[in-house]
Parts: structure tokens; sequence; C-alpha cells
């Protein structure tokens, strides 16, 4: 604050002063008018009580050009408030402001005492009348500026007080104490308040930057430096709400890095943070007047993408797929990831939700299938989102403990003939929808934390169901990701303790997919339930980013090898090959592995060639309801027999 206190810094740079300058300029200007409307007033009075007795040059021509002057400074001043101004062009004006003060109030005591010779008593009492109260003006009208007040003061009262003291009268050098006593004290007053007045601006400028700071830090993240969720969502809400009408067109883009989490995983957050950081560098250099671009929250950001159509939306989606694919070197690590959009058209009778809905549809609709490349949002794809919410409110408001039922798919062990599981399949016969097959609910059922409560109803029934079957036949159950969190995995711990089912005979069945999204967290989930005594499957090995760190990190009993590869085993050398090296690795790591989706003799010899003896396919049979299982393991066990 002390930078910007002392007036005399007219063209000091920093912060405080530049405020200051700012501050005084705006309350000066409109005291300005004020002043030189009581100087020329007092002008026109001091010349008319002369009129008389004073030369015409002293009570016409001094005071017109006085008056003049006074009128002039007048309008300057009035034409250029308003304006907007600069530090530097205030504190020039301040400057100025400060040598006309003086030299026009010299002019005004040489003027003032050039006719006190020519009056009588009384009209040498209104000279000594006008000057004080000129000195007195000037100090309160100039008192923001301080500089400027102290020169007008010092130029007057200096000289006058001289001329009193100097008269020999009594009755004047008394005046003249007087008027420097009141002097001083207005100007320890004018100090003070000087003071005062550049501490509040100083307080004032510290307000509104931490204001400003705030704001910042409300409105852009700062890993990014990209807008952040708040600012987009008031963004898009402002895109979307016009009082002029319909809204114009714009484009909504969902941009998602494939690939992140691993490098997160792998290297770690403070690596992580580098590469987010090194993202959202190259989206602020794709963001424009027209593209406004933000982070949203983890690896996901959103455009907004004005005056544009469906192929120039395409274009900058794919472009900003172009940009985030390059690869990036982190310290000690070079690191390449991609990215996904979905993009959707703005629809003014839509919610910013709802759009905000579509694009994330036409987002994850990229990931699913066209991972790496912008996905526009087409009609197809909007039939398939009213089919999502009609399946998600179906999930929401629709009486799951009634609705949801299991079939059971046999597991064989192809050397005995024998059932050695069942797999627990999930099925929803909705009140409204009617039969909604699994494809389509368990994924949207795994976007939110629905997923748990369908598969504790659903484990609950099947452990009631297992408990009637033979002790060497196992219950095989599919968990979701979700299903991994501390919560609900204490949730499945309880009900697998109250079903009166030996957890020995349980195996849960997670996907790489679901294993992938947090390792560590699916590895001491899946230790928790294996300490518990029951088994763990890794499903669909070889369907996601295969990985030997999940099978070596994972406390695994079993890996089933994907139907994919199965398909076309009799004539694929490739998927051989595949199969024969999951196969050996299970032997060697000690672990059993199940083969999904035979459906053909020649498929089972090939496996049974291969060295699988544990197959699972419409082979051996389709999927079952609980009351067909036993009948379905009399059969075979007398087959076997």
């Amino acid at each position: 604050m002390r930078d910007a206190m002392p007036d005399w810094r007219l063209f000091s740079t920093t912060p405080a002063a530049r405020e200051l300058a700012l501050a005084q300029i705006e309350a000066f200007s409109k005291q300005v008018p004020v002043l030189y409307v009581i100087l020329g007033s007092n002008a026109v009075a001091l010349a008319w009580t002369h009129w008389t007795v004073a030369p015409f040059g002293l009570v016409f021509t001094v005071p017109g050009v006085l008056i003049a002057l006074c009128l002039a400074r007048i309008v300057v001043w009035k034409r250029r408030a308003g304006r907007a101004m600069t530090a530097g062009a205030a504190q020039r004006r301040l400057l100025t402001a400060s040598v006309i003060g003086p030299v026009l109030g010299v002019i005004y005591l040489v003027w003032a005492l050039s006719l006190y010779d020519y009056g009588s008593p009384t009209l040498q009492a209104h000279v000594i009348f006008f000057v004080g109260i000129t000195v007195v003006s000037c100090i309160f009208c100039l008192m923001h500026v301080r500089a400027a007040a102290l020169g007008v003061t010092g130029a007057i009262i200096t000289p006058f007080l001289i001329f009193l003291l100097t008269t020999g009268d009594a009755a004047l050098i008394a005046i003249g104490i007087n008027l420097a006593l009141v002097s001083v004290a207005m100007v320890y007053m004018l100090l003070v308040y000087s003071r005062d007045f550049a501490v509040m601006v100083a307080a004032q400028a510290e307000t509104q930057r931490l204001s400003d700071e705030n704001r910042l830090l409300a409105n852009v993240d700062s890993l990014t430096g990209l807008p952040n969720r708040r600012q987009f969502f008031s963004r898009l809400n402002a895109c979307l709400d016009t009082a002029d009408g319909p809204a114009p067109p714009f484009v909504l883009g969902m941009v998602d890095l494939d690939g992140f989490k691993p490098i997160n995983d792998l290297y770690g957050h403070f690596i992580g943070d580098q590469v987010l950081a090194e993202m959202g560098l190259r989206l602020r250099e794709l963001a424009s007047p027209n593209i406004f671009i933000a982070r949203l929250g983890g690896d996901e950001f959103g455009v907004i993408i004005l005056d544009v159509d469906r192929s120039q939306a395409q274009a900058f989606g794919d472009r900003v797929c172009a940009t985030l694919q390059e690869p990036l070197a982190a310290p000690s690590v070079l690191a390449k990831v991609s990215a996904s959009v979905g993009l959707v058209e703005s629809v003014s009778c839509l919610k910013a939700e709802m759009l905000y809905e579509r694009a994330d549809y036409a987002l994850y609709h990229a990931k699913q299938h066209q991972r790496g490349r912008a996905v526009m949002l087409s009609a197809e794809l909007a039939l398939e989102i009213r089919r999502q919410h009609a399946i998600e409110q179906g999930l929401l408001i629709g009486d799951l403990e009634a609705e949801l039922s299991l079939l059971f798919q046999p597991i064989f062990d192809v050397d005995t003939m024998r059932v050695t599981a069942f797999e627990a399949l999930a099925r929803w016969s909705s009140a409204e929808l009617g039969p909604v097959s699994p494809g389509e609910f368990i994924p949207l059922a795994e976007r939110s934390s629905l997923i748990n409560r369908v598969t504790q109803i659903l484990l609950r029934r099947a452990l009631a169901e297992a408990r009637g079957w033979p002790d060497a036949v196992k219950l095989s159950f599919n968990l979701s990701a979700r299903d991994l969190s501390p919560a609900a995995i204490l949730g499945i711990v309880s009900i697998v303790e109250k079903s009166g089912v030996p957890s020995r005979r349980i195996i849960f069945e997670v996907t790489e997919t679901a294993a992938m999204r947090d390792i560590a967290l699916a590895e001491e989930s899946l230790a928790l339930l294996r300490r518990l005594g029951a088994r763990i499957a890794l499903d669909d090995f070889g369907s996601g980013h295969s990985s030997l760190t999940h099978v070596r990190r994972l406390p695994l009993d079993k890996i089933k090898i994907d139907r994919d590869f199965i398909v076309d085993i009799e004539a694929d050398g490739a998927s051989r090959a595949i199969v024969k090296s999951v196969i050996d690795l299970c032997r060697n790591l000690e672990l059993c592995c199940i083969v999904e989706g035979v459906e053909t003799e020649r498929q089972k010899a090939i496996l049974s060639g291969l060295g699988c003896n544990v197959m699972q396919g419409y082979l051996f049979g389709r999927p079952i309801s609980a009351a067909a299982v036993p009948s379905a393991l009399a059969r075979t066990m007398q087959e076997a027999s």
C-alpha cells in the first residue's frame, strides 16, 4: 500500500499506483467543474465590486480571461467524463492538474492583490475574503489529488501571508495568523484524508483481486487452464436460453481420452496429471471465439461449437481426435493416448441436461464401436437413446424383485461329462417394456448404481436355488465393475454368509474390462471374496486389453476364454494358436481354463486336443430355468454313468 499513497509518484507503474490514479481521476472529475464554477463566480463578484474604482483592464480583461479559462476547463472535463481511461492517461491528467492548479492560483492571487490598493477598506476586505475563500475551495475540491491541493495552497497562502504580515495593520496581521493556523489544520486534514483514500483504494483493489481470483478458481480448471464444468454448463445454458427467440443452432461435443487410465495406473497420478495438462494445452490451441472447450472432470472434456453445420462439426471432431492422438513425451516416459468424440446438434426444445445426455450417448457409442473416432448423433442413435431412457426408467420404477429372473447354463467337464457348475444368467421381463435382453439392461444398470441392486437381488435368488443342488455342483455368478466397490463387496459378502451355501461352491466371474477400471480396487475386493472361500474367474479373457499383469495381480482360480476365439477355431489356425497359448498359460499357473461358446462336436474335439477339458456352450446345454436344473443334472449323471 505504501507505493499507492504518495501522489507525486504519478508515473509509478506499480499496480497500487495505477489503481490509485484511476480512483483519483474518477473522484476528481466530479469535483473539477464545481471548483471552476466557484473560481469563475468569485472572479465575477470581485470584478463587479471594483468596476468603478479600478482600471478597465483589471476589472474586465483579466477576469474575462480567467472566466474563459475556467469555462474551457469545464468543457474539457465534461467531454472526457464517462470515457474509459487507462492508468497511464489518468496519471498524466493528474500531473497536468498538479501543474495547472498552482499556476492558476498564483494568477488569481496577483490579480486580487492588484485590486487591493484601488478600493475602500470594505473593498479591501472583499479582496482578503476572495483570497481566503479561493484557498478553502481549492483545498476541498482538490483533496483527492494531494499534490495539486498542496501546490495551490502553497502558491497562494505563502505570498498572501507575507503580504498581510507586512501591512503593519494589526487586524490584517491577526487575519493572516488566523488564516495560517486554519491552513495548517486544513493541510493536516488533507494529508489524513489522502492517506485514508489511498488505503481505501488499495483495500478495494485487493478485494477485487481476491474476487477475480475466486471467480477464476470457480470457473477455470487449475490443471489444464481450460474452463471447468461449472463454466461449461453455464455457457451451455446461455446458448439454449435466449430472450430474443429461438437459440441459434450449435453443436455440443463430448471428448473422452482412450487409454489414459492405464497410463495413470502404470506411471502414477503425477505423470497422469502431466498427460492431462498436455491434452488441455492442445485443446486450448483448438479453441476460438466460436469454439468453447472445457474440462468436465477426469479425462473428459466438453465442446460447444457455434455457427457450424454437421459436416463442419464432424470435421472438427476428427481434428480433435487427430490432435490428441499425437504421441506426447513426459519425463522418463513416452505416452500415447487417443480420444473418442460424441457430437450432437442442438435442439431448442431440449434442456441442457438432455442435450448433454445425447452427446454423452454419442460418445459412449463412439467408445464402444468406433474408438478413437468422432461420432455425430444420428436419427438411429436418437432412437436408441429413447429406448435407453425407457429402460433406465423401467429399472428405476419397476418392481425388480418380481420382474428379474435367472436362467442357468451348465459348465461341463468333458472328461467325465458331468456338470461342474451352472452360470447364473440375468433375465428381465419389464411390466412396461416386456422382455429386455441382458445386453440392453445390464450395461445401462452398470452405468449407474442400479447394478448393485440388480446384483443383490439376483445373487440372493441364485444362492437360494444353489442351496438345493448337489454339493459338487458350483454356482458361477457375474460381478460388474461397480460391484467391486468397498460398500458393494461388503453387501455381497453379507448375502453369501446369510445364504447357507458354502462359499467354496461359489465362483465369482469378473470381466477384464471391469477389472481394468481400477485394478487395485479389483485386486483388493476379489481378494476379500477369495478369503471368504469363494473362487474367482476372469471372464471374457482376450476380448479386451488382455494383459498378463491382470492375471498376475488378481487372485484368480479360473480363466474363461472368450467365445470370439471359438467361432472360427475349426478353420482359423491363429485362433487355435491363441487358445492353445491360453490353455498352456493356465496349466503353468495351475488355473482352471474354461472355454465359452462351444457349439459343435468339431469345436469340442479341437479344444480337447488342445488340452481343455472344461467347456460351456449350446453343445452342452442352453440356459434353463431353475425348475429345470434338477432334471438336467439327473440326465447328465445318467448319461455319464
